[in-house]
């Protein structure tokens, strides 16, 4: 039951996530920042950390370790960048980091 919940947040987190990054798709990035996404990708952290630690030692390193580097490559894009406007490149890299660990999530 808790992992389910813990799931759920986690899941809605990311999807949230998408979301913030497809309302700066008009603007590739250019647009007004906010600080939703340092508050998603902490939820992000801590409820993947949970559910790491609820599944050991049954954990699917083969998922973990994508996700968990494609997160690291999300933080030093947003680290790098601050409260300035992305640039598209920095747009795009964070759309495909994020698509692709939620396909990695998926993936069976």
């Amino acid at each position: 039951m808790l992992f389910s919940i813990v799931l759920l947040i986690h899941f809605v987190a990311f999807a949230l996530y998408l979301a913030y990054l497809g309302a700066l798709w008009p603007t590739r990035g250019a647009g007004p920042r906010s600080k939703m996404s340092l508050y998603l990708g902490i939820i992000l952290l801590v409820t993947g950390v949970v559910l790491v630690c609820l599944k050991y030692p049954h954990v699917n390193y083969y998922k973990v370790i994508p996700k968990t580097a494609a997160f690291l490559g999300v933080t030093g894009i947003n680290i790098r960048f601050g409260e300035r406007d992305l640039t598209k490149g920095a747009y795009y890299w964070l759309m495909g980091l994020a698509i692709g660990a939620g396909v990695v999530a998926v993936w069976h």
